[in-house]
């Protein structure tokens, strides 16, 4: 049965959260860096923690509390390794614990999970998969639901609502997969309005997987075949000659507009083509952040005011991270929204609030704070 309002947790003792990460996409390395930075900085004084990993074959299990177990390294790729015993979810809405199994051995209780904390990227946990299954039971999590999270994973559709809410997008093509499979020819012909350099990437991926830059005809079918690696889906987007400008967005207590942070800019050295996944996690040095960036106040007004907009266009909740384009001459375009963007400390959605004058354990624990207020079921 669906509670039409927020039920807290027992005030004799501390809320129980399960921290959700690895999961089956490619970004699996990701999401357990994303965790160690969040189970390194949560509030254990505030917050009793159950850690959960996924791994690579979808095995739900339960993993150290260590920190150090699951960064990401230049030398070291972490991951969810599968064990014997799995991890079970609530599975009505009249349940509220986690339980272990294993063959031969009885149910182990875990005790109840008050919030779920999904730290996975890509699909498979991103996309409204894992938010339609912990919505199937009426367990409180951190992020957005099912629509908000499958649109804001599909870039395609992503900008299609955008384009519907008057927030300007730049131009693009789709390549589907029945389309490249049926006609190959045609389907690279849909790319020939589109001027050069271009970005071919995965229609639902994230963290630069499969993204290529393209700088001639040439170079398309590679790069399409590129990022069907990754996805069948390929959208190809045409370059936009300006700045990238970035806006953390944090969902509004009770019936408040959502906050924005101050905006920021990345600046990738000479070394790397685009801002690739190197550059977002091994290569630190190559980066430069700007926050706030050196953009006109009205500019600035304007990313901040595009990325509520966006925020809401799609229904989200939690957080967000939108990129946006600030063009040679003077317009401002949304390139993306991100429903779970990178959030180990150095990552720019918690940069961008610490530059706002929120702190990552202070976000970690404001955003713990929505899920938990939000009640279950439609809403």
């Amino acid at each position: 049965m669906t509670t039409d309002q927020p039920q807290p947790a027992q005030p004799s003792r501390r809320p129980r959260v399960a921290i959700v990460f690895g999961g089956r996409s490619s970004e699996h390395a990701v999401s357990c860096a994303t965790a160690a930075g969040v189970l390194r900085a949560i509030d254990r004084s505030k917050y009793d923690i159950v850690p959960i990993g996924i791994s690579r074959d979808g095995q739900w299990v339960l993993t150290e509390d260590d920190p150090s177990r699951f960064e990401l390294t230049a030398g070291r790729t972490p991951e969810v390794e599968s064990s014997a015993a799995h991890v079970v979810l609530p599975l009505s809405t009249r349940e509220t614990s986690l339980t272990v199994l294993e063959a031969g051995q009885p149910p182990q209780e875990l005790g109840q999970v008050d919030v779920v904390f999904p730290l996975l990227h890509g699909p498979f946990g991103e996309d409204g998969t894992l938010q339609g299954f912990l919505e199937m039971s009426d367990v409180r999590y951190v992020g957005s639901g099912v629509l908000a999270s499958a649109a804001g994973m599909d870039k395609h559709y992503m900008k299609v609502v955008f384009a519907g809410h008057g927030i300007p997008v730049g131009p693009y093509a789709v390549i589907t997969d029945r389309a490249w499979r049926s006609d190959r020819a045609a389907a690279l012909a849909s790319c020939e309005g589109l001027r050069y350099p271009l970005f071919v990437k995965p229609a639902r991926a994230g963290s630069s997987m499969g993204i290529t830059k393209v700088e001639s005809p040439t170079e398309l079918e590679a790069a399409v075949e590129t990022a069907r690696e990754h996805d069948p889906k390929v959208l190809v987007e045409e370059g936009i000659a300006g700045r990238e400008i970035e806006c953390a967005v944090l969902e509004g207590h009770g019936t408040d507009a959502p906050r924005t942070s101050q905006v920021g800019e990345i600046a990738v050295h000479d070394n790397h083509a685009f801002y690739d996944f190197e550059a977002k996690y091994l290569a630190e040095a190559d980066v430069d952040l700007s926050c706030p960036a050196d953009v006109p106040p009205e500019i600035s007004d304007e990313v901040r005011r595009l990325a509520a907009a966006a925020f809401e266009s799609l229904g989200c909740e939690g957080l967000a991270r939108v990129d946006c384009f600030y063009t040679e001459d003077g317009r401002v375009l949304v390139n993306e929204i991100n429903t779970m963007p990178g959030f180990t400390p150095t990552s720019m959605y918690p940069r961008m609030w610490a530059a706002t004058g929120l702190t990552y354990p202070e976000l970690i624990d404001e955003l713990l704070e929505l899920a938990l207020e939000r009640r279950t079921g439609l809403r």
